[in-house]
C-alpha cells in the first residue's frame, strides 16, 4: 500500500476546497468575497426587466463581450450583448431582444465558443486541449425542472434556455448539472459494521483532475438526457456496469450542491444528483464490480473506510466527489452530529444555493 501525502483536512476543509465562492452585494456592486473582492457582473436571459439571471461574469469575458459588440459592429452584423455596466445604476448584461428562443441562443452561443476555441482566446478553459464537444443545458431557473426541446417536442415555454459548450460553461458562470453514484458494501460482524467502496482513479489524461480519486461512477449530464440515462451510461461507459444492475440495484438518495471557484479563477457552480448501489449481503460480486472501460479510469479499488478515510483527509479526491463520499458517509451514520463538531455546518454547505438570492 502506497502511503499517502502529510495532510489531515477536516470534512469541513474539504467542503471549503469546492464551495469556496462566498458573494457578497452593496451599493457598489457584487463580488466574491473570497477572491480578492473581485466584481462580478448578472448575465440575464434577457433585456427585459423581469428577465431571470443565469449567470455571473468575470470582469474579463465582460470585457470581451464589449469586444464582440465592437466587432459586430465592425462586419455589419447584430450586438449579441446588452450590456449596463453603468455605475451610477446595478451593472448587468444579457441577449439581445432578438434572441428571443432558446435555438437563436444556442445558434450564437455556437459560434461564439467556438470561436473563442479555434482562436485560443481562453485556452486554459475552452482551448483545442479543453474542448469536450458535448453541450450542457442552461436553464432560466437553475433549481427548476430539467425540460428539453427533443423530450417535450416543443420550445416555447420551457425552463430550457439554450445549451452551450461544456468546457467554457465556467466562463460565463452558468449552473452545470451532473451524476455520481457509489457502489459499496457494509458487513456486519461480531456486531461491528465494516464499510468498503469502490473508487477510481482518474486516467492521466483527463482534461480535468487527472491522476486523483472519484466516485464510483459520474459523468456531466449532457443537454436532452435525463438524470437516469446518464447514470446508466457513464456505468457502463466508465465502469463497465450494465444497465439491468443499475436498474434493479441503484437509488437516488441525494442531491449536492455547491460553487467551487477553478484553479484559474474560474465560475463554477454546480448540482450533482447522488445515487447508490448498496451490494446486497450474500451475492456475486461480478456485476457490482467496475472494470475500466473508455479510458477515463486508470483503475478502481475496493477500499476500506480506513483507507477511505486516509484519502480523503490527504486531499487525493477531486473536490466535488469528496463532498459525494461525506454526503454518504453521513447518510450510512459513519459522521453524525455526536462524532462531527462542523455537522451543522457541513450539511448546510453541501445543499447550498449559490447565493443565488445575490445574484
Amino acid at each position: 500500500m502506497s502511503s499517502l501525502p502529510k495532510v489531515d483536512l477536516s470534512f469541513l476543509d474539504l467542503v471549503d476546497r469546492c464551495d469556496n465562492v462566498h458573494l457578497r452585494r452593496d451599493n457598489a456592486g457584487l463580488y466574491d468575497a473570497a477572491y480578492n473582492s473581485e466584481r462580478l457582473v448578472p448575465l440575464y436571459l434577457s433585456e427585459s426587466p423581469a428577465s431571470p439571471v443565469i449567470g455571473l461574469l468575470k470582469p474579463a469575458i465582460v470585457d470581451q463581450l464589449k469586444a464582440e459588440n465592437e466587432r459586430s459592429k465592425q462586419i455589419g452584423v447584430q450586438e449579441l450583448w446588452a450590456l449596463n455596466l453603468d455605475a451610477s445604476e446595478p451593472s448587468r448584461a444579457s441577449f439581445r431582444a432578438y434572441l428571443d428562443t432558446p435555438s437563436k441562443r444556442t445558434a450564437a452561443m455556437k459560434e461564439l465558443c467556438e470561436r473563442w476555441r479555434d482562436t485560443g482566446l481562453f485556452p486554459d478553459v475552452c482551448g483545442p486541449k479543453k474542448w469536450r464537444a458535448e453541450m450542457y443545458p442552461v436553464y432560466a431557473d437553475p433549481l427548476g425542472v430539467h425540460d428539453h426541446p427533443l423530450l417535450a417536442g416543443y420550445e416555447d415555454g420551457l425552463n430550457y434556455a439554450f445549451e452551450m459548450e461544456r468546457s467554457a460553461c465556467a466562463l460565463f458562470g452558468v449552473v452545470t448539472y451532473g451524476v455520481h453514484m457509489s457502489i459499496y458494501e457494509e458487513i456486519v460482524e461480531d456486531g461491528r459494521t465494516s464499510l468498503r467502496i469502490w473508487v477510481p482513479t482518474r486516467a492521466l489524461t483527463k482534461p480535468t483532475f487527472p491522476g486523483l480519486l472519484d466516485n464510483t461512477v459520474a459523468g456531466g449530464i449532457p443537454s436532452g438526457m435525463s438524470v437516469f440515462e446518464c447514470l446508466v451510461k457513464e456505468c457502463m461507459e466508465e465502469a463497465s456496469i450494465e444497465a439491468d444492475v443499475v436498474t434493479k440495484h441503484s437509488r437516488a438518495v441525494s442531491s449536492i450542491s455547491y460553487f467551487y471557484r477553478t484553479s484559474k479563477g474560474w465560475l463554477q457552480p454546480e448540482v450533482e444528483h447522488v445515487y447508490d448501489i448498496a451490494i446486497p449481503s450474500g451475492v456475486d460480486h461480478a456485476p457490482f464490480t467496475p472494470r475500466p472501460l473508455d479510458g477515463e479510469v486508470e483503475s478502481f479499488e475496493f477500499v476500506s473506510h480506513e483507507r477511505l478515510l486516509e484519502q480523503l483527509r490527504s486531499g487525493l479526491f477531486k473536490p466535488n466527489c469528496a463532498l459525494v463520499i461525506i454526503d454518504l458517509l453521513i447518510r450510512l451514520g459513519y459522521i453524525t452530529p455526536d462524532s462531527e463538531p462542523n455537522y451543522t455546518k457541513i450539511i448546510n454547505r453541501l445543499h447550498g444555493s449559490f447565493d443565488y438570492d445575490k445574484w
